[in-house]
């Protein structure tokens, strides 16, 4: 399992080239080495939803 710290780390360097499908993977399971209740996994949550709406919504335009 990863600290917080190389999560965030990870998820730092995960979004800063193009963003695909495996992107999302890749953040789906570094959410997941974190705790339910970690305040880091909810916020990153909240942010790989938005990065998704936006994803979903450039590749429809």
């Amino acid at each position: 399992m990863l600290s917080e710290q190389q999560v965030s780390r990870s998820w730092s360097t995960l979004f800063k080239g193009e963003i695909t499908e495996k992107t999302f993977e890749k953040a789906e399971s570094l959410l997941r080495n974190l705790r339910p209740e970690s305040p880091l996994r909810h916020r990153l949550a909240n942010e790989l939803r938005e990065i998704r709406n936006r994803y979903l919504q450039q590749s429809k335009a």
